[in-house]
């Protein structure tokens, strides 16, 4: 495709002999998918918003709105820490093979000092009008809000730390590293779309439970109403939680944890074989076994002692899970047991109490299901008494000397009575919903995991090479507008296809198709997309968009993206437009 904004021939023939004299130079500018990400931050004035919460007041060479919104653009499509942007953007705005000029404006001084201002800046309600430019634009349902958190996780010592700003902290590491700080990011999404409205940041040592009440009420207030489903994991089902959300007449849906009384006691009832009379619920089709489907029943005639409603599911995939994890857990402990005989009767494994002790580490999280038996052995022997060699006066004594042996089986009754649990979880509500549409309601809280590997792994939330904690919870605040982009642009591309039905798209390497086109995906049909300049005394003379197939132009269809954010591109055409 070509795309020609000006030409040679409309010049005048003394123009052209005077260009003639000139070398003419051929640039090639990197496009791919940011003109795509920026208009979908112009549709949200997203920059407007920049520029109205972070304004220049002191009539800086670059606005910060401008600096801001590129630094949002590297995190949704490269991200990169802030001493490498401008590497990243010169092949973006100066040009492959070019020397740093506008991209070189962009170093991490001037990135860390726009960060600095958003942190100085009104967040909460940047935030706000943000979320409902997005709700109004993309007419998002947000009748139903999911709720969860993750940890971010630093390395580094960050001793000495603004107390203004949040606090990096030990605490319980979501991502397995106990050994690094952390700060506690909490996301709230709409069922529609799974698209973030809001976040929090915590201390890094800050409980999940301690969360929702603060959480809830920010979401009343920001929804102007209390008539919207809050669904969140097992943290939210304290007593205080749920009676101010109750009381507020607010409505929740969360999953019961086995610690408390309820669950152990219904529990107890299905292991000793009371039968109970599930309802069918729903099925759905199972993603990783074609033609195979999982089923779902709940049985709902019972409350907690609060007086919820309580709502047990049983789930034929986690039935299988259930019985595989044990299995597996069983084969690991006596496997670990054999692993221990070689050792028994020699240095720490000599007496019956480092015995059982080995034994119960060795069969953890399978103890129950292994009957374990120690047998002890004694036996008697001469040992001479005294020293020298042994002669025809040499006395000897009885030694009794104790040796151990380890059988194990497995207890095919603890076994049996375990299997009639598999499958089954229980949640809790104080919604008068029927117990199938609560159980769809949750079961949509797994997407919200989506939402945190789509931050941690395809927008890189970490490593963060940020020294001052003031300026990693603006980072967070970035990263958070990155996320609801990047939900939006998937929610758009699938409800499209959906409704043109369109079953897959050949955007996979080697021209492979998805049927869920992820944002991973869109970034990388589009890394070819680059923009030709022809200029002359740096004067552009022609200009060609290369690199846009068909399947993108349906792409862009899809993505409700009109097709002149690339038919017209401009040099400069990264530069967003203040009032």
């Amino acid at each position: 495709m070509k795309v020609v904004h000006n030409n040679l021939d409309t010049y005048s023939f003394n123009e052209k002999a005077r260009l003639s004299m000139h070398t003419m130079d051929t640039k090639v500018k990197q496009v791919d998918v940011l003109p795509l990400v920026k208009h979908y931050i112009t549709e949200l004035r997203l920059h407007e918003l920049f520029d109205k919460y972070v304004p220049n007041k002191n009539r800086c060479e670059i606005n910060p709105a401008q600096v801001l919104c590129m630094m949002l653009m590297n995190i949704v499509v490269a991200p990169k820490p802030l001493y490498k942007v401008d590497e990243w953007l010169i092949e973006h705005i100066d040009g492959k093979a070019e020397n740093m000029v506008n991209a070189d404006k962009y170093n991490d001084d001037r990135l860390g000092r726009c960060l600095d201002a958003l942190f100085r800046a009104d967040r909460q309600s940047l935030m706000s009008e943000t979320s409902v430019s997005a709700i109004k634009v993309h007419n998002l349902i947000t009748t139903r809000i999911h709720n969860d958190s993750t940890t971010v996780s630093f390395a580094g010592a960050y001793k000495n730390q603004s107390p203004a700003a949040i606090q990096l902290n030990f605490g319980h590491n979501k991502d397995h590293r106990p050994d690094y700080k952390q700060i506690v990011f909490g996301l709230n999404i709409t069922e529609d779309g799974h698209v973030p409205i809001s976040y929090q940041v915590f201390n890094g040592n800050q409980a999940d439970v301690n969360t929702h009440i603060f959480n809830w009420d920010s979401l009343r207030k920001f929804l102007a109403n209390e008539e919207f489903y809050y669904i969140a994991d097992s943290k939210l089902c304290s007593e205080d939680n749920m009676h101010h959300i109750e009381k507020n007449n607010g409505k929740f849906i969360t999953i019961m944890p086995k610690n408390r009384k309820e669950v152990s006691a219904f529990y107890d009832r299905l292991r000793q074989g009371e039968n109970i009379e599930w309802q069918p619920a729903y099925f759905t089709k199972y993603s990783r076994k074609k033609g195979a489907l999982i089923t779902y029943q709940t049985y709902s005639e019972e409350r907690s002692w609060e007086g919820y409603h309580l709502v047990w599911v049983h789930s034929s995939s986690k039935e299988k899970q259930d019985c595989k994890t044990r299995k597996r857990r069983i084969i690991k402990a006596e496997e670990n047991l054999k692993a221990l005989l070689p050792g028994l009767n020699k240095y720490y494994l000599k007496t019956k109490e480092q015995i059982e002790k080995a034994t119960r580490k060795a069969f953890k999280g399978a103890g129950d299901f292994i009957k374990v038996e120690i047998i002890e052995e004694k036996t008697t022997q001469k040992v001479k008494i005294g020293p020298g060699r042994i002669g025809p006066n040499t006395k000897y004594e009885d030694s009794e000397k104790v040796t151990y042996d380890i059988k194990c089986s497995r207890d095919k009754e603890a076994i049996e009575r375990a299997s009639k649990i598999d499958g089954i979880f229980p949640l809790i509500t104080n919604a008068t919903l029927p117990a199938a549409e609560i159980l769809k309601i949750y079961k949509t809280q797994p997407f919200l995991e989506k939402r945190f590997y789509t931050k941690k792994s395809v927008l890189e939330v970490a490593p963060v090479f940020l020294k001052k904690n003031e300026r990693i919870e603006a980072m967070m605040f970035l990263y958070f507008i990155a996320l609801m982009i990047v939900s939006l642009i998937e929610r758009n591309i699938r409800q499209q296809m959906a409704e043109e039905q369109i079953e897959s798209l050949p955007i996979l390497p080697s021209r492979m198709k998805t049927k869920t086109p992820t944002w991973n995906n869109i970034r990388y049909f589009f890394r070819n997309v680059h923009l030709a300049l022809i200029t002359k005394d740096e004067r552009v003379l022609q200009s060609t968009v290369k690199g846009v197939t068909k399947t993108h132009h349906l792409l862009l269809k899809l993505l409700k993206v009109p097709f002149s954010v690339y038919e017209n591109l401009q040099d400069g055409w990264w530069n967003f437009e203040f009032s």
